[in-house]
């Protein structure tokens, strides 16, 4: 008997369900809301694609220099920012290089834009497959990547993550470290659309993609201003 629900306290359960009915409603319509807005975040962070003042002068692409060439959604548009107007003038010369030349009938080799500054290197050859390829990223230059006949795969990854481990440390002579990394991105390389690599992003340099054994690419090097 002293364990039988009593009127009152019917009453005061009948009143406490609902409520907490709606609170669980109200946690789990939080949960969602904000996992939706870190994924969003996640995914801005991942593109480094930029808003407000940055954002607007990426998208006008006036430093493009009337090239017709698309940036790749890869590049990270706030270092891009950084270094641009720290010197534009050295990439106003690569994009300007790129503008006027005709890529698909240059020879192989090394091209002196802006002595010490902006060299551009032209190559033809046969992607290695992805296991062969070390992931590398450099200190004193931008990489400037463009796939000009053919297509190839590109990894890219920051080099801050906490997945990621040097394997060979950083050599001045040829401004390379080599990493492995886990929890990168690749994306398809293919003409019309190049990629920039700052020294914040290691990157996996043109790897095979099976059926394509002949790729011609050219690497601006734009030198890099703290």
């Amino acid at each position: 008997m002293k364990n039988r629900p009593t009127i009152r306290n019917m009453v005061k359960l009948s009143m406490h369900i609902p409520a907490a009915q709606i609170l669980g409603k109200k946690v789990l319509l939080l949960i969602v809301v904000s996992t939706f807005f870190l994924r969003c975040h996640s995914t801005r962070k991942a593109g480094q694609s930029a808003t407000g003042t940055i954002g607007r002068w990426y998208n006008q692409k006036t430093w493009l220099e009337g090239l017709t060439l698309i940036p790749h959604e890869s590049i990270n548009q706030h270092e891009f920012y950084r270094q641009y107007h720290k010197n534009n003038t050295w990439w106003a010369e690569a994009f300007h290089f790129l503008k006027t030349h005709d890529l698909s009938q240059m020879n192989p080799g090394q091209y002196i834009i802006d002595s010490n500054n902006v060299i551009a290197t032209i190559s033809n050859l046969r992607p290695k497959d992805r296991e062969q390829v070390k992931w590398e990223a450099h200190r004193n230059f931008n990489d400037l990547q463009y796939v000009i006949e053919g297509k190839a795969m590109m990894g890219i990854a920051a080099v801050t993550s906490p997945h990621a481990v040097v394997t060979v440390p950083y050599d001045p002579s040829t401004d390379i470290a080599n990493f492995s990394i886990t929890g990168e991105r690749y994306y398809e390389a293919l003409p019309g659309t190049f990629f920039i690599f700052s020294p914040l992003e290691m990157h996996l340099p043109a790897f095979r993609i099976p059926g394509n054994d002949l790729v011609k690419k050219i690497v601006i090097k734009v030198r890099v201003l703290q």
